[in-house]
């Protein structure tokens, strides 16, 4: 028997009080999350993180502390043959300094944007694990 698992990557980037969030599309579906995305076979998850955030917004970080890991089950919102395993980290730009409007996304149908971390809430976020999460970023102040 196999297990369809699809495991995703997340990075919580903070700078000034507010936190970088993405908005994409798929399979004709618009979403709000933060930036990351699939583990490749043969990758580790902070490598994939590293380089989901170079392919992304061609942008270095390095990453810090593990923050959260979907302890329930969710199926995934494009295959619901699979679940979903979504694993978060705090990243840290390599540069001293990030001017907001430096960060541009760099595939297309992506937009990066940043919202101030204290007044985050469910309407920012499209998938119910992000969601669950939002009073853990908050914390990260």
């Amino acid at each position: 028997m196999t297990y369809p698992f699809n495991v995703r990557v997340y990075g919580a980037l903070i700078w000034n009080e507010k936190i970088l969030l993405s908005k994409e599309s798929y399979q004709n579906r618009s979403f709000t999350k933060l930036p990351g995305g699939g583990l490749e076979f043969g990758e580790g998850l902070k490598e994939c993180l590293v380089r989901e955030f170079a392919e992304e917004l061609k942008f270095k970080v390095t990453v810090g502390n593990h923050l959260y890991t979907t302890d329930f089950f969710q199926v995934s919102a494009f295959n619901s043959s699979e679940q979903i395993l979504s694993v978060y980290y705090r990243v840290f730009p390599n540069e001293d300094l990030i001017e907001p409007g430096n960060l541009v996304a760099c595939e297309p149908g992506k937009e990066v944007f940043w919202k101030e971390l204290n007044a985050l809430s469910d309407d920012d976020f499209t998938f119910p694990i992000d969601k669950h999460i939002i009073s853990l970023l908050k914390s990260l102040s």
